[in-house]
């Protein structure tokens, strides 16, 4: 059965993104992403709800993002989900859900007026196993 790992979000940043090198020298950055979401209760009250995804991302990509992406900047980004797991000092098994982008598409208004709603992208996104990630035009 074949299988599709692709996701597009949108949302704020919540940190500045951090930006390190591997020891190859390829740049990665990350940053978490909040994502609000509304519905109502059983009283009818609107309710907001919060989803805050880790997001790594490589490359010239990495770089662009850390010099012009802060704090509360709005971003849609297109990639793929990864989990990761380890295990805790204690020995427990840990597992979470992050997202490697892509894309990043700047939104809203910027300092710099010559990145609003700019796209970033790479054709070829390598991560920290090497893999290459084909890139995604249905955004």
């Amino acid at each position: 059965m074949p299988s599709f790992n692709s996701v597009c979000l949108a949302g704020n940043l919540t940190r500045d993104p951090e930006l390190r090198y591997t020891p190859a020298g390829k740049a990665v950055a990350s940053f978490d992403l909040a994502i609000n979401s509304f519905h109502k209760d059983k009283a009818g009250k609107k309710v907001e709800e919060t989803v805050f995804i880790p997001v790594t991302v490589w490359a010239k990509t990495a770089e662009t993002c850390a010099e012009f992406l802060k704090k509360g900047r709005s971003v849609l980004i297109g990639g793929r989900i990864r989990q990761e797991r380890w295990e805790s000092k204690e020995g427990e098994k840990r597992s979470r859900l992050s997202v490697t982008a892509n894309i990043v598409k700047f939104l809203g208004s910027s300092p710099k007026a010559d990145t609003q709603s700019k796209p970033i992208e790479s054709a070829e996104q390598e991560d920290d196993k090497g893999d290459v990630n084909p890139h995604l035009d249905h955004i």
